[in-house]
């Protein structure tokens, strides 16, 4: 503001005055209005207690209850479909469909619908009734087997990453008969949900379900050939499992509505840090506030309907953060279980006034939200390939399986870092709440003996877990785990599986998982191979597996790390052992193309050439799009909002600056404030302004031209918007502030 700018205010008494009314009912948010809910609302809102035996897989048609209804003849058809993949009959399946149909209506469905996952990363439906006209005048209720197979919703309009042009309109969704059909209710009615496989016109996988099969698929055949190396003959089927730990964060939906920057871009882009944020570390596993314990008990009570076994609820490390979690499930359910649970959290938040956030990092300066994918193999034998029993050293099985995971992660560092990418867990990767951006393995203390010893020599003893006491008699001596946990590893073995830590809180599962399973397929492929040729030199079983596992361990055990990962040291040390660290999303999809990874997951049919090359463009456009929204949305919050209460309270210290000079009265605190005031809205004019420069430039005409802009000078132009405004934030009035402050969102429950 030039000096006859200044003049012009300070002598203005008019321009001052209605500065002044304005400032007086400008405050645009109640903040005692988010603690409205009472104790009799809440019991109003969550209803008698839940009795989940009574209530568990309600909403859900499970095989079970197929078989009770069909007749026998046709569920002993259906049942070679279900269980050995033959193909589906029309005649079976217009007798499922008939049972489908009855089975809704009389739980109040009206319409259905082919329940997909295209590449958006949720989910998508499209609803048909279930009644038919008639000649007569009248409506009958009909649903064939034809409107269960087969679904036709318009291709076009999903991310198809080249796949289909505009115009080329038409794709199918096909039921995939390994999930269960279920119901979703809402207070206006009912809905039948049909999972399905969606695919263009021409075959290609345009969703993430089809390809989780077809890498499940892969696991099971590669598998099976381990089991005939082992002289396992009773397994007849390997599968990989999931159990997913989801966290999220509740806001009043009071403040929600107040944040464009939160509707947008489901995180906030301003808001400097609060007096108080996690440093007492008391939020973690505490008490759960009422009102949030009422929604999160909703939430259970809706997905138990479902059939969704959530065993786990509480208080994660940040304020207004919390976590859910179900146990095991093969991988097709699990999948859309997730999504489903994504779904509940966001829908059953706003009865109790709240606004669930799934963002990665939806407030600077407290932990992000993962969603931490935990992993296995099992048998149809009931058997957990990770589970290493109190003597791993001995336990054949597990060491071949373990040795394939380590080598698979090896190998495929880059792409289990792709598995992990995006826009929104670039802030939440290689901070302290979230692993580090290298890929490495935790095998705790007593795995990472066992295999130290079969490096060296044969492994010939497991170190016992025993047990703990607490020195003192009235607390009773505890079972020890032979190794620790590390939080710090994105990948670490936790008993009887691997925890994929570094996913993100909106991340699907399935892509995650159909990584895993390729990368294991393919780790499994070349130790079956090497096996193979180690017998056929006619050494005894034994032999020939310590030297495949001593072999495959020679490079691939730099992968392993027990200590912190958030250390440098571990930086400096995994750039000697020569890992990949790609800190963030750009330089990590860099390495998806390579001919390798495009070559193995057509070598094991999970995607053909271009169906890869789609996902690889529609991870650069989400990319794109993501930082393109929050650029824009830090535009027209900075101008319209945070720059006009800067104003506005630049008036009102101006006023009384200039009412005390004319009392004689010195102002010298208010004319520190004015001109600390001025020069931040000075300084915020002018990043405004470059950052308006940089967005209107898309830096090319490629996709990948677009996101290097994006990255190099979009966001760093963004930052520096948001240092400035966060600044002013400290100094304009609580009153003149147009946003819901960290401390209001994060605190007020």
């Amino acid at each position: 503001m030039s000096k006859n700018q200044k003049d012009l205010l300070l002598n203005n008494p008019q321009l001052i005055k209605f500065a002044i009314e304005m400032s007086k009912a400008y405050r645009r948010y109640d903040t005692l209005a988010a603690a409205r809910f009472t104790s009799n609302e809440l019991q109003d809102k969550v209803g008698e207690p839940i009795n989940i035996l009574a209530i568990f897989g309600d909403n859900t048609l499970h095989p079970e209850t197929l078989k009770s209804r069909l007749p026998k003849n046709i569920w002993k058809e259906f049942k070679k479909t279900l269980y050995d993949g033959e193909p589906l009959s029309l005649t079976v399946a217009d007798a499922v469909a008939l049972v489908m149909k009855d089975w809704a209506t009389e739980k109040g469905a009206t319409h259905f619908t082919h329940w997909f996952q295209p590449l958006t990363g949720s989910t998508a439906e499209k609803h048909d009734s279930f009644i038919t006209p008639n000649q007569g005048g009248g409506a009958v209720a009909e649903f064939s087997g034809k409107d269960l197979i087969q679904g036709e919703p318009d291709a076009s309009s999903f991310p198809s990453g080249g796949l289909r042009a505009t115009f080329e309109a038409r794709g199918y969704t096909a039921w995939d008969p390994s999930s269960p059909a279920f119901i979703v209710e809402s207070p206006a009615g009912a809905v039948l949900c049909i999972p399905t496989a969606f695919a263009s016109w021409k075959g290609e996988a345009l969703d993430t379900k089809t390809p989780l099969l077809r890498s499940d698929h892969a696991i099971d055949k590669i598998a099976m050939k381990t089991m005939e190396l082992f002289g396992e003959t009773e397994v007849k089927k390997v599968f990989s499992t999931v159990g997913f730990e989801q966290e999220y964060f509740l806001v009043d939906e009071e403040f929600y509505y107040r944040r464009p920057d939160l509707i947008t871009s489901g995180r906030t882009l301003f808001g400097t840090k609060p007096p108080r944020g996690q440093e007492l570390e008391d939020h973690y596993f505490g008490s759960i506030p009422d009102r949030v314990l009422a929604c999160m008990i909703d939430v259970e009570k809706e997905l138990y309907k479902l059939g969704v076994p959530v065993k786990t609820r509480h208080n994660e490390v940040a304020p207004a953060q919390y976590e859910i979690a179900p146990i095991y499930e093969t991988v097709n359910i699990a999948a859309d279980h997730q999504q489903l649970t994504m779904s509940v959290l966001q829908k059953s938040a706003r009865k109790f006034g709240f606004v669930c956030l799934l963002h990665e990092k939806p407030f600077a300066g407290v932990n992000g939200s993962g969603k931490h994918s935990n992993w296995s193999l099992a048998t149809d034998t009931g058997i957990n390939l990770f589970e290493p029993t109190d003597n791993p050293h001995e336990n054949k099985m597990f060491l071949f399986f373990a040795t394939a995971v380590i080598k698979a992660v090896y190998d495929h560092q880059d792409l289990l870092r792709v598995a992990c990418a995006s826009a929104g867990n670039d802030h939440r990767l290689g901070a302290n709440e979230a692993p580090p951006a290298i890929m490495s393995i935790f095998l705790g203390e007593q795995l990472d003996d066992v295999f130290q010893q079969l490096i060296t020599d044969k492994p010939k003893s497991s170190k016992q877990s025993g047990l703990l006491g607490l020195g003192t008699n009235v607390i009773p001596h505890i079972s020890k785990h032979a190794g620790d946990r590390n939080r710090t590893s994105p990948f670490a073995f936790t008993g009887n599986k691997f925890e994929f830590r570094a996913v993100g809180s909106n991340f699907s599962v399935s892509m995650p998982v159909t990584i895993l399973n390729t990368i294991m397929a393919a780790s499994l492929t070349e130790l079956n191979a090497s096996l193979e040729a180690e017998l056929k030199t006619g050494k005894d079983f034994d032999e020939a597996l310590l030297a495949v596992l001593k072999s495959a361990l020679v490079d691939s055990y730099k992968v392993v790390f027990n200590g912190d990962g958030y250390s440098q040291e571990w930086q400096d040390e995994a750039a000697k052992r020569g890992l990949l660290n790609r800190k963030n999303t750009l330089e990590a999809l860099r390495y998806m193309v390579t001919d390798k990874n495009v070559k193995l997951f057509e070598r094991l049919a999970v995607l053909n050439h271009d169906e890869y090359h789609a996902r690889y463009e529609i991870m650069l456009e989400q990319y794109f799009k993501t930082i393109n929204i929050e650029a824009e949305t830090t535009q027209t919050i900075a101008k319209t909002m945070i720059l006009p209460a800067a104003v506005r309270f630049f008036n009102e210290v101006a006023a009384v600056a200039d009412r005390g000079s004319s009392l004689g009265l010195k102002t010298t605190g208010a004319s520190h404030i004015l001109g600390e005031v001025n020069d931040l809205v000075n300084d915020l004019v002018v990043k405004l302004d470059a950052l308006v420069k940089v967005n209107a430039d898309l830096g090319g005409d490629s996709i990948s031209e677009k996101c290097d802009h994006m990255y190099t000078n979009v966001i760093p132009a963004m930052n520096e918007v948001r240092s400035v405004a966060d600044r002013l934030e400290k100094v304009v009035a609580d009153d003149y502030w147009p946003l819901p402050t960290y401390r209001e969102m994060l605190f007020v429950k």
